[in-house]
């Protein structure tokens, strides 16, 4: 069993910058991936960001926040961070972090290929 907790969400203005983070308890995995999705209020949850490892690591992000927001991970801590600048109104929304058992055959940015999600933290920008 994995368990999820994510933080650092909270209300900024716009084009500030905010720092969540997912720390996971329970299994590690040699080759995995851990994603954020968000959904804001009357919307469908939907990809943010992901970073794969074992065999090498990659990172991925949805167009509607390249070059704004960046994920990464600090192994000791088995924690995966989204770096979050330039941030607009549209961005609000609650943000998710997940974890995959393994990436193998698996897409990062589909909702039902992640095994474990965490409750959430809420981040509103405000215009």
């Amino acid at each position: 069993q994995v368990q999820l907790v994510e933080s650092g969400g909270g209300l900024v203005q716009a084009g500030g910058s905010l720092r969540l983070s997912c720390a996971a308890s329970g299994r590690t995995f040699s080759s995995s991936a851990m994603g954020w999705f968000r959904q804001a209020p009357g919307k469908e949850r939907e990809f943010v960001a992901a970073i794969r490892w074992g065999g090498g690591t990659l990172t991925g992000a949805a167009d509607s926040v390249k070059g704004r927001f960046s994920i990464s991970r600090d192994n000791a801590k088995n924690t995966v961070y989204l770096q979050m600048n330039s941030l607009k109104p549209e961005d609000t929304a609650l943000y998710y972090c997940a974890a995959m058992l393994s990436w193998y055959g698996r897409r990062w940015d589909a909702l039902s290929d992640y095994d474990y999600w965490g409750q959430g933290t809420q981040v509103t920008v405000s215009s």
